[in-house]
C-alpha cells in the first residue's frame, strides 16, 4: 500500500493531513445537522463549527511547515527550545526569547534566527527536522501576528527581516 501513492503525493497528503481531518469532522457536523431532529441539530452544527475553526488553525500550520530535510533536529520539550545541527546548535528557554527574525541570507536555506536574554543566539533552518513544532512555539509569543510570520515566510525577503520582539521593559 505504502507504493500506491507516488512520495511527492504521500507528502503533501502528510503535510495537509489535519486539515483533511478537520474538513472530514466539519462534514461529518453538516451531515449530522441536516439529518438530525430537536436538540441534535444543534449538537451537529457545533460540530460543524469545531472543524472549521480546527481547519483554519490546521492550514497555518500546513503553511508554515517544512519538508523536514533541513540540517539539523528540533526538539521541544517544556517550553525549552533545542537544536542540534550539523555544524551548531542550542539550548533556550521560551520565555528567554527577545528576537525572532528570518535570515532568508544564510546557507543552505533560510534560517529562523532566536535571539535570547544576555546575547544568545540560535539559527534554525526552516525546513530542519522537526522544525513545524515551532510554530506553536511562535503563536503563543506575546503580541505576535501569525499571519505576518507566514507571509514573510513565504515571499522570502532578500534581507533579515525581524518577525517578532519583546517590548522591553521600563526600569524606571
Amino acid at each position: 500500500m505504502a507504493d500506491f501513492f507516488r512520495p511527492e503525493a504521500r507528502a503533501f497528503l502528510w503535510r495537509w493531513r489535519e486539515v483533511l481531518a478537520a474538513g472530514a469532522v466539519a462534514i461529518f457536523g453538516l451531515w449530522w445537522g441536516l439529518n438530525a431532529t430537536g436538540m441534535n441539530v444543534w449538537l451537529g452544527y457545533l460540530i460543524v463549527a469545531i472543524g472549521v475553526f480546527w481547519g483554519a488553525a490546521a492550514v497555518q500550520r500546513a503553511r508554515f511547515a517544512g519538508d523536514g530535510d533541513g540540517p539539523g533536529v528540533v526538539q521541544v520539550r517544556e517550553r525549552r527550545l533545542a537544536y542540534f545541527g550539523p555544524l551548531d546548535g542550542g539550548i533556550m528557554d521560551v520565555d528567554d526569547l527577545t528576537q525572532l527574525t528570518l535570515d532568508p541570507t544564510s546557507h543552505p536555506d533560510p534560517s529562523w534566527i532566536l535571539s535570547g536574554v544576555g546575547g544568545q543566539r540560535i539559527a534554525i533552518p526552516v525546513n530542519a527536522a522537526g522544525a513545524d513544532d515551532l510554530f506553536d512555539i511562535f503563536a503563543g509569543l506575546p503580541g505576535i501576528k501569525t499571519a505576518a510570520v507566514l507571509d514573510v515566510l513565504e515571499r522570502t525577503p532578500d534581507a533579515q527581516v525581524i518577525v517578532w520582539s519583546r517590548a522591553r521593559p521600563v526600569l524606571h
